[in-house]
């Protein structure tokens, strides 16, 4: 069963917050890669979310948000280099 979140210390739910966060963005950056700003974006602070998570006793879930955060990237970078690409 999951602790109860008020009862942590603040710095521990700030960190579990943060990994959750990560995971978060990692979905809306795969779904935001299509906008290549965007989800570049949204998939740098979504990295930026899950190492400061890692802190925390949710470690796999914030290493899991980092993972999609990645692939959210690489798909707007993608993206981005195909659209480049096919205007030239």
């Amino acid at each position: 069963m999951e602790p109860d979140y008020g009862s942590l210390d603040p710095e521990e739910r700030n960190n579990k917050f943060m990994a959750a966060g990560s995971l978060i963005l990692g979905v809306l950056s795969l779904c935001a890669g299509l906008i290549p700003i965007f989800g570049a974006v949204i998939s740098l602070a979504g990295i930026g979310l899950g190492i400061f998570g890692r802190r925390s006793e949710s470690r796999k879930l914030a290493t899991i948000g980092i993972s999609i955060c990645i692939l959210g990237l690489i798909l707007s970078v993608v993206y981005a280099v195909m659209k480049y690409l096919q205007k030239s």
